[in-house]
This record gives C-alpha cells, structure tokens and sequence, in this order.
C-alpha cells in the first residue's frame, strides 16, 4: 500500500466519531437476510479498533441498484441483524444517510456505539459523485476511513470525493490488507508464478491479461472465455459461448505469449451440454470437437488433472473467474477440481489470492475460504487495481 495513506493504526480515535465507507453490499435471501456475511466480516477489525479506542463509528454503504429513491428490498436495515451479531454489541440505524435526523442521531452518538446509515445509492448523487451530497455526508463524521475495497474504482461521493471535507483520513484494515495482497501477486511474485483466467467473457479481462503476460509463467485459461480461444485455434465449439469479435485478438495474445515465454493453457476436454440447464442431456467432447447443437458448460475430467498439476507446481496463484457454470450442480466439477488444487498447493507453501466476484463465491460455497492465502472483496476493484490504474477511493486517502 502508498506508504503516505495513513493506516488506522495510526491513528487514536479516543472521542472521536470515525465516519467509515464499508462495503455492505451483501446478498439477501428471499425473507430479507444477510445470505453471506463475509464483506461483513471483513469490517468488523476496523470497526472494533475504533471502538476499543474510545472513538464512535457511523457506518456508511450501500446495496444493490435501487432504480429510483427508496426501495425496502435494498434497505441497509436489513443488515442490521447481521451486523450486530458479528459485533457482538447493538447497532443503532439511521433511516435516511443525510439530513436532520442522521445528523441527530451521530452527533448523539457515545464512545463505544455504532451507527448504520440508509442505503447511499437511495440517491441519484452518490454515484455522479455529487459533491454537496459528500460535503451532507461528511457533517456525520470527525474522522474519514475508507474501509470498502470493493467499490475503490468507482469515483463515488462516499469513495472518492468526500475525503476533501476531512483534515484526518485513514484506509482501514481491510483496504489495506487488499492493496498489500494484490501488490504482492504483481511485484515481486516467487516462481512458478500461475494466474488463471475463467468466467465468461474474454473482453472483461483484456487489460488484466496484458499485464500478467509481463508477470506470470503459466496462464490457465478455462470458463466460457475459452471457447473464444479454441475458435481462434480453428476448432469447432457447437453453442457454445464466443466472443466473435476477438477471436483475432486471441490469436494475437497467443503470440505475444509465445515470444514472452509465457505458456497459454487451455482445456483439453469439455463438458458439455445439450441446453443451458442441470438436467438436459450432457456429453463430453474434446476441446475443439464440440459437435453442432451442443454447448460446453464446464471443463472434463482431463483437463481437471492438467490444470490441478500446473497449479500444484506454483508457487504464486492468482485465480479469477470460474472454470464453468459453478452455479448448477452439474457443473461444478472444474471449478470445484481448481480450488482444491490450490488449496493443496498453498498447504505446501504457495501464495493464493483469489480474486474476488464469482471465485470468491466459489470458494465460499465450496469450503476452501481458510485453506488458501487471501480471498479478496473486491472483484473490479482488485483488477482494475493491478492494471495498474488508480483507483479513485484509493486516490481520494493520498495527502
């Protein structure tokens, strides 16, 4: 991390209220309860830090997409359960982010209490960067602490441009624990260093690709972003997905590896299926074979034991994106074969970072969550990061 952001720890929040971005934007299930309270978890040593203090916490977020103004099913009182549990202590919670009774209710605030505020996206200005919309929100606080990885790329009031109101400005534990383990995969990674590539589309991922083709020895690459590849090498693919207006580009990128000495790993096998459903008729074919009429859905068995093998050889892992529609039981095999295989290769030593959105999700859902290096929050927020862009909430601490 910027060795001129300053850190909470070096801070003393004795009678201080601490306004902190977090990033509560958690799934619910249908009766409204926190489903996966990890990006909970995340903020809970920031906030108890503070706290321990001496100092008040008011904590500032947001949920979902709410189209227009309030909407109960994004309401952040919803989280208030969850939260509180993890706290171990009550939550207060504001019914609205600025106005009278927010302020009220902050500045009322005693050592040791912590108050949650509505949703920040229950209006239109806290995405346009609204700057008199920051300036209402900083009047909540003494102290500003950015503790919300997950939404540090976007150049939002409450990430980006509320800092300026604030002489004292902190990141929290968990946005520095993510810059610090992303640098590591893009500094001074040990070798083999193997990153690899899934998920759905080849364009998402262009940048990050580039970059790591400077960096890494191995790129495995597997999800629907690789039948787009097996087109550029002139294999056939059914229904699959394809990304028609890259195909030349992948074909430029395997060069590009080709002279970096970078090897490009792709499946050898395919799973595939005769409808984009669990219970449709499902076959097997080789990578490149796949007839007409069918789809692959997830990577075969052979190049399970490929990718397992290259990983268990590395010594740094960088993982994005999932080998195959990990959603539906039927598919979970090559998604599900790649995180045990990382497991078992950080159990031996490696540095895993998995790189947030649907591959945190899979280690979540599968059980591997404590048996690699670090999951990240943050999906956009962590590749954007080591593209080497600056991200605006990360930007916004600097003095």
């Amino acid at each position: 991390m910027n060795e001129r952001i300053k850190s909470v720890d070096n801070l003393d929040f004795k009678g201080k209220r601490a306004l902190i971005r977090v990033d509560f934007n958690v799934p619910l299930d249908e009766h409204q309860n926190v489903s996966d309270d990890t990006r909970i978890r995340a903020a809970i040593p920031t906030i108890e830090k503070i706290l321990k203090d001496g100092g008040s916490c008011v904590l500032m977020s947001h949920l979902g997409r709410p189209k227009s103004g309030p909407e109960d099913v994004f309401s952040l009182k919803h989280v208030v359960n969850c939260l509180q549990k993890n706290l171990d202590q009550g939550v207060k919670f504001a019914p609205d982010c600025i106005g009278q009774e927010a302020v009220n209710l902050a500045t009322g605030l005693k050592p040791g209490e912590v108050l949650l505020l509505e949703n920040l996206r229950f209006y239109k200005e806290e995405e346009k960067g609204d700057e008199g919309f920051a300036e209402k929100l900083s009047k909540l606080g003494d102290v500003y602490v950015n503790d919300a990885f997950g939404t540090a790329h976007r150049a939002h009031a409450s990430t980006a441009v509320i800092a300026k109101f604030f002489e004292t400005k902190a990141a929290g534990y968990l946005m520095q624990s993510e810059l610090k383990n992303a640098d590591k995969v893009m500094e001074k990674p040990e070798r083999p260093y193997t990153a690899i590539m899934g998920g759905a589309k080849i364009s998402d991922k262009i940048l990050i690709i580039e970059r790591l083709l400077e960096k890494v020895d191995n790129l495995i690459i597997g999800g629907g972003m690789s039948y787009t590849f097996s087109k550029a090498k002139g294999g056939t693919i059914g229904d699959s997905l394809c990304e028609e207006d890259k195909v030349e580009y992948v074909k430029e990128l395997m060069k590009k590896a080709e002279e970096k000495g970078v090897k490009i790993i792709l499946p050898l096998d395919t799973v595939t299926s005769k409808a984009f459903a669990n219970d449709a008729e499902q076959g097997l074919a080789k990578a490149g074979q796949i007839p007409d009429n069918w789809m692959g859905l997830d990577i075969g068995p052979e190049t399970r034991e490929l990718f397992a093998d290259v990983v268990k050889s590395s010594k740094t892992i960088l993982w994005n994106g999932p080998m195959g529609v990990f959603e539906m039981s039927s598919f979970t095999h090559g998604t599900v074969a790649v995180a045990k295989a990382i497991a078992e290769a950080t159990e031996s030593g490696a540095f895993s970072l998995i790189g947030g959105g649907d591959s945190a999700a899979a280690v979540n859902k599968f059980g591997f969550t404590d048996k690699v290096s670090y999951v990240s929050t943050g999906g956009g927020a962590l590749l954007e990061h080591m593209e080497g862009k600056v991200l605006p909430g990360v930007a916004a601490l600097m003095p």
